[in-house]
């Protein structure tokens, strides 16, 4: 029996059978506006790239009986590895089999796909076994639109929170970011799971006409636990988008673990939709919120207070370091 569990602010639902859901996601279609609505999953990758498939496939279509037009799955929805060699070994190309499933997916349902973290093998593969950490975006004609690869690699030690992990001895950082992509819900800004933490990506985006960011991620349960939400709408409340953000959860196996809480901020910095999580509340079933994009709530947050309006130009703050460096 397939289990979604959705979790909203101001009101809760829990586990449900798959027949209850089809028959909320009825009553919630009839019910609806206009607005486009976009579902944010999470799930538990493990190393078993055919069962990970399994529950993104069943998410998707769970989704689009929902009424969803875009999905978005986690980081890593393609596998975690248990080991560097693990991960390195199940490592595709574009043109794999992992993506062409997924584009034959979104062609036979009509549905957008953000499939954020994809284990790219890198352009130099024979020679370096080195990847790439792919956000791959696929429309509803099952064509790649657009794809991003994470330019922040997560290199970190955390000693007494058991966080280690080193990203860059075996992923290239990205070249360059991705202009955001227009999309049945709006225009959408590209960023993956650490490049969270760098605001000059979302203003970037934000530059270009982004609507939604998008941060697919896999966080560890400790900088789960004490940053995730707060970056989540840090990043909302400075950029005045929504933030769309799909997460692993639970344990995938013996020395990982994520945090989940796969999460949907309004341009206000509300949160709309927390799919819950922890270490120990992981289920290989996954999860997803349904979320209602008001294009209008962003025009109306940022006219109401004209942030973008009232930025001064790039020089005047690299003046302070100007100052610093003629010292």
């Amino acid at each position: 029996m397939f289990a979604l569990r959705c979790l909203f602010r101001k009101q809760a639902r829990h586990f449900v059978t798959y027949s209850t859901w089809k028959s909320l996601t009825m009553q919630n279609r009839m019910s609806s506006t206009s607005n486009p609505v976009a579902a944010v999953c999470q799930m538990t990758s493990t190393p078993d790239k055919e069962a990970n498939f399994s529950v993104g496939k069943r998410l998707v279509e769970a989704a689009r009986e929902g009424g969803a037009s875009m999905v978005f799955l986690p980081e890593a929805f393609d596998y975690i590895g248990s080991s560097r060699d693990e991960t390195l070994a199940l490592a595709e190309s574009l043109t794999g089999d992992t993506i062409s499933r997924y584009t034959q997916l979104a062609s036979k349902l009509n549905v957008w796909l953000s499939l954020g973290g994809f284990h790219e093998r890198g352009h130099d593969w024979e020679n370096d076994r080195r990847i790439y950490n792919s956000h791959v975006i696929i429309n509803d004609q099952g064509s790649l639109t657009a794809v991003y690869r994470k330019s922040h690699l997560f290199d970190v030690e955390l000693p007494g929170r058991g966080v280690s992990l080193k990203e860059s001895a075996f992923t290239i950082p990205g070249p360059a970011l991705a202009p955001p992509v227009q999309t049945p819900i709006g225009k959408v800004g590209l960023g993956i799971c650490y490049d969270l933490r760098f605001p000059e990506l979302s203003l970037a985006l934000q530059r270009q006409g982004a609507d939604i960011l998008t941060y697919p991620s896999a966080f560890t349960v400790a900088t789960g636990a004490a940053h995730w939400e707060v970056l989540l709408r840090a990043r909302a409340v400075e950029t005045q988008c929504y933030v769309l953000a799909a997460a692993q959860v639970g344990r995938h196996h013996t020395t990982r673990a994520s945090w989940g809480h796969a999460l949907a901020v309004d341009p206000w910095g509300a949160v709309v939709g927390d799919c819950g999580g922890g270490e120990k509340e992981g289920s290989g079933n996954g999860g997803m919120i349904l979320v209602e994009v008001d294009l209008e709530k962003v025009r109306e947050t940022r006219r109401n207070m004209p942030v973008q309006e009232h930025r001064r130009d790039a020089g005047f703050y690299r003046g302070l370091e100007a100052a610093v460096d003629n010292t």
